[in-house]
């Protein structure tokens, strides 16, 4: 218990009693987390609605490797990215390996199957007859999706919660694709590993809060904005 309240103490420290080194680690992990999040949305959005209501050879493949891709370790994604942007790898030119842009690319392959495949739930659950129902009152094709999006906002909303959950918290990716670099790839899951490893529980734990506040802020503006019709209150 002695270590966790130190924790919490340092926590509470080195978030108010204004530590750079932190506030860094900090920004970085949102920065990171919250890009990955948007591209996969970019991503997944159109490519769920695709499978939800298109009928295409190979749906069920896409829907069901959508599904897989919930449950993929962090880890074959970090081994899948660094290979691709290593030296000699397709991608190695580029000299993105150990960068910030190493890890956005690795949160978003991570997180656009939990998109795609929550997208995909949310939009064919709602009445089939919705979309044919627009069309008959005169609106057009984009119209009538963006209205299907509007009434399924809340699922949409949590694909998007459940997303950066996903990123923000795993370690195995960023570690592999980002290196733990101090001032340059380190973030909040990285550098929790780093003090549990010099054996430094309370900076650990201390990181792991933080973590947890980050996740708490995001999804609770996320709900607060999925909450703006008074009916759903």
């Amino acid at each position: 218990m002695d270590v966790l309240f130190d924790g919490f103490v340092e926590a509470v420290w080195l978030l108010f009693g204004g530590d750079s080194e932190t506030w860094a680690i900090t920004a970085l992990t949102l920065r990171i987390s919250l890009t990955a999040t948007a591209v996969a949305a970019v991503v997944g959005v159109p490519l769920g609605a695709a499978v939800a209501l298109t009928l295409f050879p190979g749906r069920r493949v896409l829907l069901a490797a959508a599904n897989t891709g919930m449950g993929l370790p962090p880890v074959v994604v970090g081994l899948f990215v660094t290979v691709l942007l290593w030296r000699s790898g397709p991608l190695g030119a580029f000299g993105l390996l150990y960068t910030p842009a190493a890890m956005v690319v690795a949160q978003a392959a991570i997180a656009t199957p939990v998109v795609v495949a929550l997208v995909a739930v949310a939009l064919q659950q709602v009445d089939p007859e919705f979309m044919v129902q627009m069309q008959a009152l005169g609106a057009g094709r984009a119209r009538a999706l963006l209205a299907l999006f509007g009434e399924a906002r809340l699922p949409l909303l949590a694909a998007a919660m459940a997303a950066f959950g996903a990123v923000v918290s795993e370690v195995g990716a960023a570690q592999m694709v980002g290196g733990n670099i101090a001032g340059e790839t380190r973030v909040l899951t990285t550098a929790a590993v780093l003090a549990t490893s010099r054996g430094n529980f309370a900076l650990a734990i201390a990181f792991g809060l933080i973590l947890l506040v980050i996740a708490f802020v995001v999804n609770l503006v996320l709900t607060l904005a999925g909450q703006q019709d008074p009916a759903r209150r």
